[in-house]
């Protein structure tokens, strides 16, 4: 989907969430978190940073019109930081709390990569064999590679940039969407580039990937994730759904992706177009134990991990793609987005530190997605020397 202003969304939260607080129920509200016991000198600097945290995310959702988030940073040697400020629904007002299931968007792609790359270590499938030996009909499939599928650079274009699409993702958001109609969308368009030789997010290259799972594990993508990593990984919230189901305690989401471009209630919105490139659902504490486990390759071989991060640059400042992961400023994981939510999670290893953003809007702020404000705001205080989005490279 195209990236809006959003300007007159924002303003209609914007005004929810004043609306809130005229109730006595405050917009901002942190939730309580024991600090383990320690010695008043050895705790201000902490004390310090964790107030700095809570008033820029605090300001920068307020001028970002985001109604409720969560976050996370842990990093060793500190107490944990864990915090949700906001609503969860503007509606009756319902706090934002730190337990809630989230839809985590194109974080999916990070477990259908995973899974496939599991099946590299296994001996099922080579990275370079070519989609064209596990599905049929996709155009120049004999030479477009399993790698070039998970680092983006396939050339096959981009279901989510056709018309017709959007249209009907806006129009018809209840839909139930298969693979085979996703993809019978962007194989109408002609490639966009000789295989690997470009970079180009596309929802096509994982939805394929999806594909190959399947095939070769004899099992639905659902149940391939869920017996390969979840289930292994201790994930006990994180699953990818078949359609619109999603489990309380649960956040609304909100979204500008309307006929109108009016801000719609997204929470019961059927995320099955996203399918293994962006339709599951996770929460805070799954998020943290992921986030690591996919940077550090808990799951892989030596190998295989190192694969995974020999990352291409993407065009974008200080950024670079790898399989089915993102490398930004040394932070290493994948953002997600869909109508009504967002979602960062990512590992520094240079200091071990984790980083979890959960939010319940996609309304773009500034043409920038509140996410990625959010992420800079958060690394500009915990990591000044690796910023995550850093603008300040840019020319």
């Amino acid at each position: 989907m195209c990236i809006r202003t959003g300007r007159t969304a924002l303003l209609s939260i914007a005004m929810v969430i004043s609306a809130c607080a005229a109730a006595s129920l405050p917009p901002v509200a942190a939730a309580a978190v024991p600090v383990p016991s320690e010695s008043a000198a050895a705790s201000q600097p902490w004390d310090t940073t964790a107030a700095e945290l809570d008033r820029v995310i605090q300001k920068t959702a307020a001028d970002a019109g985001v109604p409720g988030v969560i976050v996370g940073v842990w990093k060793p040697g500190q107490p944990r930081y864990v915090r949700a400020f906001g609503v969860a629904d503007t509606k009756d007002c319902t706090p934002m709390r730190t337990d809630l299931n989230m839809r985590i968007g194109s974080e999916t792609k990070t477990f259908t990569v995973t899974a496939l790359l599991q099946l590299v270590d296994r001996g099922k499938v080579g990275l370079d064999d070519p989609i064209s030996a596990y599905v049929d009909g996709v155009p120049d499939g004999e030479h477009i590679t399993l790698r070039q599928l998970a680092n983006m650079r396939s050339g096959l274009f981009a279901y989510t940039k056709d018309e017709d699409f959007q249209h009907l993702l806006a129009t018809e958001p209840h839909r139930q969407w298969s693979p085979k109609e996703l993809l019978r969308i962007a194989f109408e368009h002609p490639n966009q580039f000789p295989p690997g030789t470009q970079f180009d997010y596309s929802n096509t290259n994982t939805v394929l990937l999806g594909l190959v799972v399947e095939k070769v594990t004899h099992r639905p993508l659902s149940k391939a994730i869920r017996d390969l990593i979840t289930q292994p990984s201790g994930l006990d919230h994180t699953f990818l759904p078949k359609a619109a189901e999603f489990p309380r305690p649960r956040a609304h989401g909100y979204t500008d992706q309307t006929p109108d471009g009016t801000v719609a209630d997204a929470t019961d919105f059927n995320p099955s177009w996203g399918w293994a490139a962006g339709a599951m659902i996770s929460n805070l504490d799954d998020m943290r134990s992921w986030a690591k486990n996919v940077a550090t390759g808990g799951l892989l071989t030596p190998q295989t991990q190192a694969k995974r991060l020999d990352a291409l640059p993407t065009g974008a400042p200080g950024d670079a793609y790898g399989l089915g992961i993102d490398i930004n400023h040394g932070w290493i994981g994948h953002a997600g987005s869909l109508p009504g939510y967002q979602s960062l999670t990512v590992y520094l290893p240079a200091q071990k530190a984790t980083m979890v953003i959960l939010l319940n809007t996609d309304i773009a702020s500034n043409g920038e997605n509140p996410s990625t404000l959010l992420g800079r705001a958060i690394t500009q205080v915990v990591s000044p020397g690796n910023v995550y989005g850093d603008a300040s490279d840019q020319d």
